[in-house]
């Protein structure tokens, strides 16, 4: 049975794409800091040696498209590209995860 073919990435500018990306990789960091997830000092030391680096560059992803006059985000686009990328998994290791249910007495 052949597989399904993968969404395909809705059409982004390269300014979009890269704040896209950008916007996923400071994600990344984030959950791996997540100290409700996180079991590792060293690595969370070290993602949040990364974060400082991945926000700039988020910075400057929204600096030059608001330079090159983008001033709107197409939400319901970059949404679509988050999906495509995953995004909704990455971005859930940065909550709280639900509280474990109690074992039965006994």
């Amino acid at each position: 049975m052949p597989r399904p073919e993968p969404t395909p990435l809705p059409a982004l500018t390269r300014a979009e794409g890269e704040l896209i990306d950008c916007y996923l990789d400071v994600v990344d960091q984030l959950g791996r800091i997540n100290p409700a997830r996180c079991t590792d000092t060293y690595a969370a030391l070290r993602a949040a040696q990364a974060l400082a680096a991945r926000a700039v560059a988020l910075r400057e992803a929204l600096t030059v498209m608001h330079v090159r006059g983008e001033s709107r985000l197409h939400e319901a686009t970059l949404a679509r590209a988050l999906r495509v990328l995953d995004g909704e998994r990455r971005a859930a290791r940065v909550t709280v995860p639900p509280e474990a249910a109690a074992p039965p007495p006994g």
